[in-house]
């Protein structure tokens, strides 16, 4: 039975969500004060987590949930639906978003497919697979990614980006074909979750304009590895 941690100062929407989850046989932790929430982490699958909330928002406490090494999906509940906000919540290590209000459906729809795309990444790695590029390793099987040697913490979504790009070396992958393999969801247009997600992984590859050793953009194409020369 996954473990859904639901953040949110709504004791109104945290009985709504425990009570259409628990609907669906997950197990539900829940907490008012985020405060609360970082000695509470342990089991975990998966998080929902409001952005405005007193004392920590819905942002610090994903960064500070990161910054522990926890790497189950985070859904960011919102009432705010700009643009700048959504990409921030990405860039920071969220997986997903929902504008509220929202219908309790969807949320439940939302957090199953987040579910189902870790245990399929889970199920198709290969334990001998070891991906090596310029000072970058990466080991599927182990959810690992090493630079120089040194650990690098990445979300599962930007995992499975760069395994996809990996797997793919020297071929161009547009933006289309990396969401709707990595997100198994059918892409619409104007959809730049793909560029903010790659925008993430370079920062924490510190692959920059500057120093380009791994994801290549190919403007109007979309992103590669390239071959090792």
């Amino acid at each position: 039975m996954a473990k859904v941690l639901i953040v949110d100062d709504e004791i109104e929407i945290l009985n709504l969500l425990e009570l259409y989850l628990k609907n669906q046989n997950y197990e539900v932790i829940k907490f008012l004060d985020p405060r609360d929430v970082l000695n509470n982490l342990n089991g975990v699958d998966i998080a929902l987590l409001d952005v405005m909330m007193p004392n920590i928002n819905g942002f610090d406490l994903c960064l500070s949930i990161r910054d522990k090494g926890y790497q189950f999906p985070i859904i960011m509940l919102t009432a705010k639906d700009e643009d700048r906000d959504k990409i921030h919540g990405l860039t920071i290590g969220a997986d997903d978003y929902i504008v509220k209000p929202f219908n309790p459906l969807e949320v439940v729809a939302r957090v199953s497919a987040q579910l189902r795309r870790v245990h399929m990444t889970n199920e198709q790695v290969d334990n001998e697979v070891c991906y090596e590029h310029h000072g970058l390793q990466l080991f599927p099987a182990m959810h690992r990614c090493l630079l120089y040697d040194k650990e690098v913490a990445l979300t599962n979504i930007e995992f499975s980006i760069l395994c996809l790009l990996f797997k793919n070396k020297g071929r161009v992958i547009s933006s289309e074909e990396i969401f709707e393999k990595v997100w198994k969801e059918k892409y619409f247009e104007n959809n730049n979750t793909v560029m903010v997600h790659i925008q993430s992984i370079r920062k924490k590859l510190n692959d920059t304009a500057k120093n380009k050793k791994f994801i290549q953009t190919v403007w109007g194409v979309g992103y590669k590895i390239e071959e090792t020369i």
